[in-house]
């Protein structure tokens, strides 16, 4: 695809990048065979390929207009396309860089104004998030059923294991999830403590960045970036194995530090680093399935449906890990028909594009449903929120499952 970027953004790292990019397109339209929004829409601008060409449009100076933003908008993030490219289009960058652009040139409505920056400014920020969570979890009844969807049940996060070793891991705990589901951080810890590992976690860390980069607060979700970068650090210096990463969503933004902050002469270094030590669960623990068969019991679960989130398999390309570790511990994982397909949770798209979220939510759970599991289990705090609110079936992270299992 030939380009010929507009003044303002030629010679940029955003527009060397967005031409790189858009050069690799063969506008070939594999990308809009698995696009959940393209299936849903059937318009070619809510697909991959069309975004694409707006986006060219954009850097190549054309107006922008809400219907650009709109489209963009729509954007799950979900890279199922980036799977299914032949030419390995680096579609997730190149949504991010259109909707900078966008942001710049096309003025939202109040309201809309409004609830981003509301997004952007709670959900990062435990001191706001957490004593919220637990004020709706309180009165969770009492709540209409849309906000009731967004509050999961308290959660007993059990014991956090005080054994100390040699071997020690950071985690990071995340922004939403200490609240919302506390017990994926404290099942990890256990199980990485029955295996001979310290989990730490560093308490100035925070939200991965993800929610203000997506959201458009590109200044911000870095200085979040930079905060987490001097938070472990320290740690780094003291020789962590490795970074653990038990949702998803966290680990793969983590994962692109190094390339967030490439042009940082302060960071650079130490972002490729923190990057390079990034493990998602279901890389680590496949390494120990001797010393886990070992000591599991089944617990009273034998078949289980697994949603793997779109951050895994398609943004870290991570496949089979989950389903081989449990496999080999004497549950059965059925993956459901389209497995590919997000389940519409996709961070804050849940509250910015209900209606598409829910369709799709939908969809998912119907096939998941279909394997006649006795729960569901995924790898991010996002999914199985959204998953939840949709069913009577329990919803859970895979390492709870793990940690119930193990003696």
């Amino acid at each position: 695809m030939q380009t010929n970027l507009a003044d303002f953004i030629r010679n940029t790292p955003d527009g060397d990048e967005a031409e790189a990019i858009l050069r690799k397109c063969v506008h070939c339209g594999f990308c809009t065979a698995t696009c959940p929004t393209y299936q849903l829409l059937g318009d070619e601008l809510d697909g991959p390929r069309g975004r694409i060409y707006l986006i060219k449009q954009m850097v190549e100076g054309a107006e922008v207009t809400h219907r650009t933003q709109l489209h963009l908008d729509r954007c799950l993030t979900c890279r199922n396309c980036e799977t299914t490219c032949p030419s390995g289009v680096q579609y997730g960058r190149l949504i991010e860089i259109g909707r900078k652009v966008a942001e710049t040139q096309v003025t939202r409505a109040p309201g809309q104004r409004l609830l981003r920056r509301t997004l952007a400014n709670v959900l990062p920020n435990q001191h706001l998030f957490s004593p919220l969570m637990k004020l709706g979890q309180r009165f969770r009844p009492l709540l209409p059923k849309k906000l009731r969807d967004k509050v999961p049940p308290r959660q007993n996060p059990g014991l956090w294991p005080t054994g100390e070793h040699l071997r020690k891991m950071l985690m990071l705990a995340g922004c939403v999830q200490p609240a919302m589901m506390p017990n994926v951080n404290s099942a990890t810890a256990r199980v990485l403590d029955k295996l001979g590992i310290q989990t730490l976690v560093a308490p100035d860390a925070g939200c991965c960045g993800a929610i203000r980069l997506h959201l458009g607060y590109h200044d911000d979700g870095l200085a979040d970036i930079r905060r987490n970068i001097d938070a472990w650090w320290p740690y780094v210096e003291q020789g962590v194995e490795a970074i653990v990463m038990n949702a998803s969503g966290c680990g793969v933004t983590v994962k692109e530090y190094g390339h967030l902050l490439r042009d940082d002469p302060g960071y650079a270094e130490k972002a490729q680093r923190i990057s390079a030590l990034t493990l998602d669960l279901s890389e680590l623990l496949p390494k120990f399935e001797t010393e886990l068969v070992s000591r599991s019991l089944p617990r009273g679960v034998h078949t289980v449906a697994y949603h793997p989130p779109c951050t895994l398999q398609h943004g870290q390309q991570i496949r089979d890990g989950v389903e081989s570790l449990l496999g080999a511990l004497g549950v059965e994982v059925r993956l459901p028909a389209d497995a590919h397909l997000c389940c519409g949770s996709a961070g804050t798209y849940s509250v910015l594009q209900a209606k598409l979220s829910y369709k799709l939510r939908a969809q998912k759970l119907e096939k998941l449903e279909a394997t006649e599991p006795q729960l569901i289990v995924s790898a991010n705090v996002g999914c199985i929120a959204h998953l939840q609110s949709g069913t009577a079936t329990p919803v859970m992270h895979w390492i709870e499952l793990l940690d119930r299992m193990l003696t």
